[in-house]
């Protein structure tokens, strides 16, 4: 199962349409300066880099639909967060030479990992009990949370969430997120949309008050063309486990239990040297957070 538990192909194509308005033309961005970027890692802690010497090549698997992660751009080649993480790594391990990313179908991921046909999946496998069972995972590098948004012009007596009590309240049917919302703010009314379209539409309109959804999808559509300028994030960022997984990790196959520790490496140094700032802020011009 994908991190983006979630959200259903529609979903997926949804993000897709956003991503491709987004990065298709000009749009406003917040000052980087402005941009919280997460770090997972704990900055004093020091991870030692197993030797890797004894590998020869070094395989990621990665979808083509998950954008902004792992995504086929105008001339066909795969780019996105993902791929340009994976070669930040091998470069921080002094393997890049050795490092080789493949593009596959989705469904055809783990079975690539399983039968050694790759060393590496970074494409948001969801972190379960289950998927615990066949695969070792680094530690997450990234958490999407759930985030409310409002109209710009739209007066609030707090800044808290309490402000939406009593409030309209859009949300994507039969999601985590609408089930996040029930339970968490049970003051709100939720309103429920089948497509990710009609949900921003109703709230560009005002039909609904505020929308409540996955960060990713809702930051891309504030920086699209589509809403002009209207609206803002609003409170949070919200996580749960319960609701929103564990977040994204790069998953490799058991037998490379060495594996793990140098990705865990190689991501903790990115952090530190910054270079993981600077792919956050490539592909997340205005933040999730």
């Amino acid at each position: 199962m994908r991190f983006f538990a979630s959200l259903d192909f529609k979903g997926l194509w949804a993000v897709s349409c956003i991503f491709a308005l987004v990065w298709g033309g000009p749009a406003p961005q917040a000052r980087a300066s402005d941009i919280l970027v997460p770090n997972y890692m704990d900055p004093r802690e020091r991870i030692a880099v197993p030797d890797m010497q004894s590998l020869s090549r070094i395989r990621f698997v990665a979808s083509v639909d998950f954008p902004p992660f792992s995504f086929l751009d105008q001339t066909g080649k795969l780019a996105g967060f993902h791929i340009d993480l994976a070669r930040a790594i091998c470069d921080e391990l002094d393997v890049l030479p050795r490092c080789q990313i493949q593009a596959l179908p989705w469904a055809e991921l783990e079975g690539a990992l399983a039968a050694g046909q790759a060393e590496a999946l970074i494409s948001g496998l969801a972190i379960t009990a289950e998927s615990r069972k066949d695969h070792r995972f680094t530690r997450p590098y990234l958490a999407l949370p759930a985030r409310f948004a409002v109209r710009k012009d739209q007066g609030l007596e707090a800044e808290g969430a309490a402000a939406l009590a009593g409030r309209r309240v859009g949300v994507r049917a039969g999601t985590a997120h609408e089930a996040m919302l029930r339970a968490w703010f049970p003051d709100v009314k939720p309103v429920t949309f089948a497509r990710a379209d009609w949900l921003f539409d109703a709230f560009k309109a005002g039909t609904v008050d505020a929308v409540f959804g996955d960060g990713l999808q809702v930051s891309f559509w504030l920086s699209s063309q589509a809403a002009e300028g209207c609206c803002r994030f609003f409170d949070g960022p919200y996580f749960s486990r319960t609701y929103l997984g564990e977040g994204l990790a790069i998953a490799v196959d058991p037998r490379n239990e060495g594996l793990t520790a140098a990705f865990d490496h190689a991501i903790a140094a990115l952090n530190r040297n910054g270079r993981f700032t600077e792919l956050y802020l490539r592909w997340f011009p205005n933040g999730l957070y």
